[in-house]
C-alpha cells in the first residue's frame, strides 16, 4: 500500500481505472436511455454491427470456424476487452493532459454516433443515447480526475505528482476508490435498469407466443418411417428450433410488430406489390420440410438443420408483381440492412421457395426471422435465407450487389453435395468388434442416392441409407464396421440424384462453400 502511495505508478494506475469506469458510464447511460429508442441505437450493438460490416471474409470465416454459433458472444467479449484497454489509455492521457483526454473521449463518442446513425432503420434522434452517454462519461472522468494528484507537464510530472499526492489536501487513494466504486456501481445499476426497461417495453415476444398460425392449404407430405439413422448420437432428422444453427449479421435480434410489418416488392416489375402480415395469414400457405445449410459450414460441420416450414410460395408473390424481361435476380433486404441476391428463376420454379412465417409448427422464433423470413431450398443461406425480410427488389445481377457479394463471396450459392460423420466423433476411442458409424448427407433439390465409407486406404463400401423424405431434405445413413485394434481413419462421401459423386477437392468456404471428404480419426482398443 505504502509503495503504491509514494510511487508515480500509483496515480497512473488509478488514472487508467478512472478511464475504464468512465467508459462503463458511457455504455451504461446509453443502454438506459436506449431503452426508449431502437436497440440498434446502443453503442455496443452499433459498434459491433459496424465491425461486422467491415470484417474481411477470412476473419468472418475464422470466427465462425472457431466459435461456431457463439461467434457473436466472442465478438462482444473482444469488444469489451478492446474498449477497456482504450479507456485505460484515455484515462492516462487525460491525467497527463486533460485537453487531450477530452479530445480522445469526444473522438470515441463521434465514432459511436457515426456507427449508430449509419445503421439501417436508425434515425438521427437515435444518436441521443450515445451523445448523452459520452457527456456523462466525460463528467465522470472529470470527477475522478479531481480526486487524483495534480498532473504537471511531462516529463517532470511523475515526481511532482508523487509529491503533490502528499501535499494536496483532501486527495487520497481512499477517496478516489470510493468515488470510483460508487460511479461503477451506478453504471451497473443503469445498465441493468436499461436492460430491464427495454424488456418491459417490448411486447414482441408475447405477441409472437400468442400468434395462432393458420392451417396450410397444402400440408407437408407425411414423413416416411425410417428417416432417422438407427445409430445413437446421429443428429435428429427434424432439428428442434432451439438447436437450429443461427448465423447472421444481427447482433441485436430485431423485434418487429406484425401490425406494422410490410413487404415491398418492386424494381423491374409491372406492378409494385405490398403485403402485410395479415395478407400472409389470409393466403393459401404451404408446408414443406427443407434442410438449410450455411455457406460457412466447414467439411463435417454442424451449420445445417432440417425443419418444417410454413409460408407463402414466392412464385405466387412474383406472379402478382410480373417481373419484366431482363430481370434475373431478386435482392432481398432485412430490416437491419442485410441483403441477399437470389436468382429470379429459383424463386419461380416448383421448389417451393417461400416467405416463411412458421417453423416446426409454431411461429418463427425471433432469432430465426420472426415474423417473416425467406426459405429457399438448394441455395446457401447467404444468397437466399434473408431473415426479418421487408423488401424484395426485382433486378439484375449486373446492376445490384448483395451484402456478402460486396465482400468477395459469390453471387449465386448452390449447395454442394456433402456427407458428414456424426458418430463416432473424431479422436473417439471405441472397442474392437462391431462399431456403428452414422451420419447425414445432403444435396438439396437433387437428393442423395448413395453414401460410401472408406476405412484407411481400403475399398469404398456402401452405407445403408435411411428413408428419404424428399430431395430438399437431408438423408441419414448408417454402417456397421468390423473394427480391428489400432488407429484408423474413416472417410465418407455421397452421390447425389444427378449421379455426381462428392468431390474430394478441398476448398474453403469462401467464396461459394466448402468441399472435400470428411476424415475422422478413431482409436480402436
Amino acid at each position: 500500500m505504502k509503495k503504491l502511495r509514494n510511487s508515480p505508478k500509483g496515480p497512473i494506475a488509478m488514472a487508467a481505472l478512472a478511464g475504464a469506469v468512465a467508459a462503463a458510464v458511457v455504455l451504461a447511460v446509453a443502454e438506459l436511455l436506449g431503452a426508449f429508442f431502437t436497440a440498434r441505437a446502443t453503442p455496443l450493438i452499433a459498434l459491433g454491427s459496424t465491425f461486422i460490416d467491415f470484417t474481411p471474409s477470412w476473419l468472418k470465416d475464422f470466427a465462425i470456424a472457431t466459435f461456431g454459433t457463439n461467434d457473436k458472444a466472442a465478438l462482444f467479449a473482444g469488444m469489451g476487452v478492446t474498449i477497456a484497454v482504450l479507456a485505460c489509455v484515455l484515462g492516462v492521457v487525460a491525467y497527463r493532459r486533460w485537453a487531450l483526454g477530452v479530445l480522445g473521449v469526444l473522438a470515441m463518442g463521434a465514432v459511436i454516433v457515426a456507427s449508430v446513425v449509419t445503421r439501417a432503420g436508425v434515425g438521427p434522434a437515435d444518436a441521443l443515447p450515445s451523445v448523452a452517454g459520452t457527456l456523462a462519461g466525460l463528467a465522470s472522468l472529470r470527477l475522478l480526475m479531481n480526486r487524483l494528484p495534480r498532473q504537471a507537464a511531462w516529463p517532470e510530472a511523475p515526481a511532482k505528482a508523487a509529491a503533490d499526492a502528499a501535499e494536496r489536501p483532501g486527495t487520497s487513494r481512499r477517496r478516489f476508490f470510493a468515488a470510483a466504486g460508487i460511479t461503477a456501481a451506478a453504471a451497473g445499476l443503469a445498465a441493468t435498469g436499461g436492460r430491464l426497461l427495454g424488456a418491459a417495453r417490448s411486447n414482441i415476444l408475447q405477441a409472437r407466443d400468442a400468434l395462432k398460425l393458420p392451417a396450410p392449404a397444402k400440408a407437408a407430405p407425411a414423413v416416411p418411417a425410417g428417416v432417422q439413422s438407427p445409430v445413437p448420437g446421429v443428429a435428429p432428422w427434424l432439428t428442434p428450433n432451439g438447436e437450429f444453427y443461427r448465423i447472421d449479421t444481427a447482433l441485436s435480434v430485431p423485434e418487429i410488430d406484425v401490425d406494422s410489418w410490410e413487404l415491398r416488392v418492386h424494381g423491374m416489375v409491372e406492378e409494385e406489390v405490398r403485403l402485410t402480415f395479415q395478407d400472409l395469414l389470409d393466403a393459401d400457405l404451404i408446408e414443406s420440410h427443407v434442410t438449410l445449410t450455411c455457406v460457412s459450414n466447414p467439411v463435417g460441420g454442424n451449420l445445417a438443420g432440417n425443419a418444417k416450414w410454413l409460408g407463402l410460395p414466392l412464385r405466387e408473390v412474383l406472379k402478382r408483381a410480373k417481373p419484366k424481361d431482363g430481370a434475373d435476380m431478386v435482392l432481398s433486404t432485412s430490416v437491419d440492412g442485410f441483403s441477399a441476391s437470389t436468382p429470379l428463376a429459383v424463386l419461380q420454379d416448383d421448389r417451393d421457395a417461400m416467405l416463411a412465417i412458421g417453423m416446426n409448427g409454431e411461429p418463427l422464433p425471433l432469432e430465426h426471422g420472426y415474423p417473416v423470413r425467406m426459405v429457399v431450398p438448394g441455395l446457401y443461406g447467404f444468397v437466399s435465407a434473408t431473415k426479418w425480410v421487408v423488401d424484395l427488389e426485382v433486378t439484375r445481377f449486373a446492376d445490384s450487389k448483395a451484402y456478402w457479394t460486396e465482400r468477395g463471396w459469390s453471387e449465386r450459392g448452390p449447395i454442394k453435395t456433402m456427407a458428414r460423420v456424426d458418430v463416432p466423433k473424431s479422436f473417439a476411442k471405441v472397442p474392437a468388434g462391431k462399431v456403428a458409424i452414422g451420419g447425414t448427407a445432403w444435396a438439396q433439390t437433387r437428393g442423395i442416392t448413395k453414401v460410401e465409407i472408406q476405412v484407411d486406404d481400403g475399398d469404398w463400401a456402401a452405407a445403408d441409407l435411411s428413408a428419404e423424405a424428399s430431395v430438399v431434405t437431408w438423408r441419414q445413413w448408417s454402417y456397421q464396421w468390423d473394427a480391428a485394434p489400432g488407429q484408423h481413419y474413416i472417410k465418407v462421401r455421397a452421390t447425389d440424384g444427378s449421379g455426381e459423386v462428392q468431390t474430394d477437392r478441398r476448398a474453403d468456404p469462401v467464396p461459394d462453400g466448402a468441399s472435400g471428404w470428411q476424415s475422422v480419426m478413431v482409436t480402436v482398443e
